[in-house]
């Protein structure tokens, strides 16, 4: 099995039954905000194109390049389809002309034999909760007689024992270390509150991708997935070239760092050409395209301070251009337009705009529209008024996300980082699912999906505190994933914590978790 970085969470693997194209992406993302790091734009994606099956994980714009996927990649090639609840992937495909789909079922092993007969086994692990989409998330595992490649990208899979059982040991292991999120970036606080949260965020988000090496166990692994490259002047203080602990981005070279102080060896630096040659558990041997040192330089900062902004440099007019294509700043009111989209999906979602519970304040540049959850209703606001949400847009950022009919605010406007949010209390995964699920099918997926959450009553012991086994949020084992620190308990899957004490969750609303002391 030969594995070549393609850039970010992208991986073109080749293997004696055909070639298989993963999350190719190379246009930048979110309102021209992300863009792939390293640069990969000298790649061949002809020849990367000229696969035998293409792997889209989702539909995110940092795996899901439709401008990349309609001009370079062959329309003949079989899609490894997730199982996703709502078709929204497939039909994206479609429309791009992509017609031969192999439809798998979640976590089951399926084989597919080359033209000479040579056999390739896979399985597609598809995430399927709100906080996955709910047009999901997934993770890919390849398994050509030899070599066995678990393509986690920046998917969360529960069952990790599954990989033992249908494919035993795990060789090559790629997973995404860095933050993909704009928090605490975006929030309204004091710059000492976001360099606590951002050092947290950034310690926290590493310790669980270790974790995730340890129960896989690989032989080999490749942080991937991240982060990317922010090269709007805008935007450029977002890149972590400062050595700047609060830096949510780190990237590979910390990673590994990380992974060799807590006595891992086995982490492989894969830049935008590297490849890797695979046989088994032995040494892959690698061959890099990008000298490493002349993007990390040494653990010297100036070095890839420099890269990124010849980086930026060269890619001024596509930024720019992306910003000419975005509708206008002003315009008709945009309440009638929010009213007609809001109103009629916050009517049918109930259990979330249940847990959301009160008006959220848009603020788009001199209009204020407040969503009130508590009514179902879309109304003016007025000058003071006070919400528990709060979100500061452009309003050419809304006026171009409604022109071109975007169903997903959270993966468009929101990780674009264009904006400024404030909130009371703890995160609220009820109002961004909402933000996700812009669509009749997608919401009427996700609200079911909260309202038919059931706790099986199995319980275990940590630390002397006796608990439910799966986390509250997304029903992680506890016993693997939760971490007890004094009276605080952090499900290290997503990062969720809860006080023991009273079993009420710390981060988000209406989460609470079954405790009591063993």
């Amino acid at each position: 099995m030969q594995v070549t970085s393609i850039g970010h969470a992208g991986f073109h693997v080749r293997t004696a039954a055909g070639s298989v194209l993963c999350d190719p992406w190379v246009n930048p993302a979110y309102f021209a905000s992300w863009f792939p790091f390293p640069d990969n734009t000298t790649l061949d994606w002809d020849a990367l194109g000229a696969c035998d099956y293409l792997y889209v994980s989702h539909l995110h714009k940092d795996h899901f390049d439709p401008a990349l996927l309609a001009a370079h990649v062959n329309k003949d090639a079989t899609v490894l389809l997730p199982d996703y609840p709502v078709p929204d992937l497939r039909r994206e495909l479609e429309a791009l002309g992509f017609h031969d789909f192999l439809e798998t079922t979640t976590e089951t092993k399926h084989r597919v034999t080359g033209r000479d007969g040579n056999v390739l086994d896979l399985m597609i692990i598809a995430l399927r909760s709100p906080a996955d989409g709910p047009i999901g998330d997934s993770a890919l595992v390849l398994d050509d007689g030899e070599t066995v490649l678990f393509n986690m990208n920046d998917a969360r899979p529960v069952d990790l024992d599954l990989l033992e059982r249908e494919f035993g040991r795990v060789d090559v292991h790629a997973l995404q270390f860095s933050g993909a999120i704009w928090y605490p970036m975006v929030y309204d606080l004091p710059e000492r509150a976001k360099v606590a949260f951002g050092t947290q965020k950034r310690q926290r988000q590493m310790d669980r991708a270790r974790r995730y090496v340890e129960q896989v166990g690989a032989t080999w692994v490749i942080p991937s997935a991240g982060p990317p490259a922010f090269l709007d002047d805008e935007l450029r203080y977002l890149n972590d070239d400062r050595g700047d602990p609060s830096n949510i981005f780190p990237d590979q070279t910390v990673f590994l760092d990380q992974m060799r102080r807590n006595g891992a060896e086995q982490g492989l630096l894969m830049l935008p050409g590297s490849t890797a040659d695979c046989h088994g558990s032995a040494e892959p041997v690698l061959t890099h395209a990008i000298d490493p040192a002349s993007v990390f330089g040494n653990g010297d900062d100036g070095v890839k301070a420099a890269y990124v902004e010849a980086f930026a440099q060269r890619q001024r007019p596509v930024v720019a251009a992306a910003k000419a294509s975005w509708a206008p700043a002003e315009g008709e009111p945009l309440l009638a337009p929010l009213k007609a989209l809001f109103e009629p999906l916050m009517a049918q979602a109930d259990a979330i705009s249940t847990g959301i519970g009160g008006p959220v304040v848009l603020e788009l540049g001199a209009e204020m529209v407040v969503l009130d959850f508590a009514t179902r209703t879309v109304r003016a606001g007025v000058e003071g008024e006070k919400s528990r949400y709060g979100f500061a847009i452009p309003p050419e950022l809304v006026r171009t996300v409604l022109r071109d009919g975007e169903h997903d605010w959270v993966n468009s406007i929101f990780l674009s980082t264009r904006f400024r949010a404030w909130r009371v209390g703890g995160y609220n995964e009820f109002l961004y699912t909402f933000f996700k699920c812009l669509t009749d099918e997608r919401m009427a997926y996700a609200d079911g999906w909260f309202a038919e959450q059931h706790d099986d009553g199995a319980e275990i012991v940590l630390e002397g505190w006796r608990v439910q086994k799966r986390c509250p949020h997304l029903k992680a084992d506890l016993s693997r994933f939760g971490v007890v620190e004094g009276t605080t308990m952090t499900c290290q899957l997503h990062g969720w914590q809860w006080n023991l004490e009273d079993g009420t969750c710390l981060t988000s609303a209406g989460h609470e978790l079954r405790v009591e002391k063993a």
